[in-house]
């Protein structure tokens, strides 16, 4: 954007939107930008922590943590 075209837009918000507006619009733009940045796939989770779960049978831990239910 061109410095122009940010003055343009700044002083136009300055001039027609009251100052609660004018926090609304610059938290929804924080919020959009922020949110945007942040945005993640599901898959970036894939192989998290394996490394705990090395050399451990499956099956067999869910039987241990079934019989530790019965208490």
């Amino acid at each position: 954007m061109s410095v122009q075209a940010y003055e343009d837009i700044l002083n136009r918000a300055q001039k027609e939107l009251s100052a609660e507006e004018q926090l609304k619009l610059v938290t929804a733009l924080h919020e959009h930008a922020t949110c945007k940045a942040q945005r993640h796939s599901i898959t970036e989770l894939e192989g998290l922590g394996k490394h705990i779960w090395e050399g451990i049978d499956p099956d067999d831990y869910v039987r241990k943590e079934r019989d530790s239910w019965d208490g």
